[in-house]
């Protein structure tokens, strides 16, 4: 038997539990839908997890029954459970038997786990509920519990699949894309092209090159309801606070030494960043985020810049890593405004250090030259002839990180960003690059009012889109539509929020052009963890019939790839 060390209890006050009884001869009172119930977006987690639920479910004869809510187990009691299937949220999902109809999410598990829980908290509603992982009865054979190499895997929040082969993470990984067009995109299934192989990253450890770990607040001895005066200081810590992550389905900080998934220069840091807390941990007043982000020199074979500095800080803790012709050397930056760099290919990016950039490196070379390879709208092979007549538009550019690494391609590119630190950012790594302005350009401005700004002639340009996790606005999308570019290629780290976006232009908008859906297929920027980055390529679709769509542009019936039935959650 696997045991695992069970995180501390939450109280059992919680409202909605399903646990109360009726009086006699009254009818069982229907517990209110909680404020995350209530606020469940599109694409959320939370609505991801309810179609797998409602997927798993529907998959019997036997529909769930909503008076089933009064037989549950107690909360914080213990029961078995075999696990099933995977959520696309990474948790297991179990039954205590094959025709109940109530779902059990248990994270830390496979399917074919038979697995002993604590149940935390019924959703009769939703038909589920949320369990911790006391240990594992019988393992499955999916599980060798010998690949897991961090220590605090299955109380740390942060990984889900370390004990899982990575050909089968990788295979999980597809399964989500799967689902995710199947759910959000409301589209006919004959429009949405098979999955092709999640695209794996070349370290399946040390790959983060960015950490965040924190701590709470000093626990306060007044009365959180006695205000305290402006000159009153706060209280302060006793000892050194519990620096880490997020432990698993609690509000509480699980200290963490290392985190094995991180780059070797960034758990040095870790290292020392602990250190200096434990001398200064007195000094705090307030609970705080460190920031913990790998930066890179590089510099020629034998040069100056290789030779140790005299701090005793860097020369200790960076790491140097032998290249062709060079040296990277590797450090440590802790200083959210100081400037991290880093090197994709022969492209170098400059950032301040507490800003966003994708965070595993090694995956990034392989990740630009998919989209080099294919941002064109021609078939190959590409001769130099076919290169630079058409124009490019990074929407949500950050940095300019496709910028940069497709300007080549074209004979001009647009980025632009609502940030506008990002957008000095991404001038600033143009000029690094040898860019100049004749060949690409950045705006600082809302994406919805990218279109106002450029007058690229539609045929000849190829928009690509990388949205944070909410996805698109629906009135960008219908401007993308009416300016209609000959492709779209939109990435996301939510792939549900994409599928809804990809569904909207492939429905397409009234005055504007509908796309066709060319190829999915997933990256893995993020191994050991249920996460994929989702890359779409759309075609305008130029033909006058819409026979692929309702008259409505609604979604038919049908089955995807899988063989399950497609359902909206009820």
């Amino acid at each position: 038997m696997v045991t695992v060390a069970a995180a501390p209890l939450p109280s059992k006050r919680r409202p909605g539990d399903g646990s109360a009884s009726p009086a006699p001869g009254q009818r069982p009172r229907q517990p209110k839908r909680t404020k995350r119930e209530r606020n469940m977006g599109e694409g959320s987690t939370d609505e991801v997890l309810r179609y797998d639920i409602q997927s798993l479910l529907s998959s019997s004869s036997s529909l769930p029954d909503s008076s089933l809510a009064n037989d549950l187990p107690e909360p914080f009691s213990e029961i078995q459970v075999d696990i099933v299937d995977v959520s696309s949220t990474g948790d297991g999902l179990g039954l205590r038997s094959p025709d109940e109809r109530h779902v059990y999410v248990v994270p830390f598990t496979v399917p074919g786990d038979k697995a002993n829980i604590r149940v935390i908290r019924h959703f009769p509603h939703d038909h589920h509920s949320v369990a911790d992982l006391v240990a594992v009865a019988t393992p499955s054979p999916l599980r060798d519990d010998s690949r897991i190499r961090c220590r605090y895997f299955a109380r740390c929040g942060g990984c889900q699949f370390q004990m899982l082969d990575y050909a089968q993470q990788l295979r999980l990984k597809r399964r989500v894309l799967v689902k995710a067009y199947r759910n959000f995109a409301n589209l006919p299934t004959d429009l949405v092209p098979d999955v092709a192989e999640t695209i794996p990253s070349p370290l399946q450890y040390g790959y983060r090159t960015k950490l965040t770990p924190h701590f709470d607040g000093p626990p306060s001895s007044a009365s959180r309801r006695q205000p305290k005066r402006r000159d009153q200081p706060g209280p302060s810590f006793e000892a050194c606070p519990d620096i880490g992550f997020m432990l698993k389905g609690r509000r509480s900080v699980l200290d963490i030494e290392d985190c094995p998934i991180a780059t070797d220069v960034v758990r040095r840091g870790m290292t020392r960043e602990r250190e200096r807390m434990r001398r200064d941990f007195s000094q705090y007043r307030r609970g705080a985020t460190i920031l913990l982000r790998e930066s890179t020199r590089r510099c020629p074979n034998d040069g100056p810049d290789t030779a140790p500095t005299n701090d005793p800080d860097t020369d200790t803790y960076a790491v140097h890593v032998q290249g062709d012709g060079f040296v990277d050397v590797k450090t440590c930056e802790t200083d959210s405004k100081a400037t991290s760099t880093e090197y994709v290919g022969d492209h170098i990016f400059t950032n301040p250090a507490g800003s966003f950039f994708q965070n595993n490196n090694a995956i990034l070379p392989v990740f630009t030259s998919y989209i080099r390879d294919r941002i064109l709208p021609l078939p190959p092979p590409v001769s130099s002839s076919d290169l630079q007549q058409y124009y490019l538009i990074d929407a949500y550019s950050g940095s300019g990180l496709f910028t940069i690494t497709l300007a080549s391609l074209f004979a001009h590119s647009t980025g632009i960003d609502v940030a506008a630190d990002s957008i000095a950012s991404a001038r600033r790594n143009a000029a690094l690059n040898g860019l100049a302005p004749d060949r690409c350009r950045f705006i600082a401005a809302d994406a919805a009012h990218l279109f106002r700004e450029v007058d690229y002639p539609p045929d000849r340009t190829v928009v690509v889109l990388d949205p944070p996790r909410k996805g698109c606005d629906a009135d960008f999308l219908a401007q993308l539509a009416r300016f209609a570019p000959r492709r779209v290629l939109y990435v996301s780290c939510n792939v549900h929020t994409q599928a809804r976006d990809v569904g909207s232009l492939v429905r397409g908008h009234p005055g504007g052009a509908a796309y066709r859906l060319k190829s999915l297929v997933g990256f893995d920027f993020f191994p050991q963890t249920g996460h994929v980055e989702g890359v779409a390529i759309l075609d305008r679709h130029d033909g006058d019939d819409k026979d692929h769509l309702d008259g409505d542009g609604s979604k038919k019936d049908g089955v995807d790839s899988n063989g399950d039935d497609q359902q909206k959650p009820t």
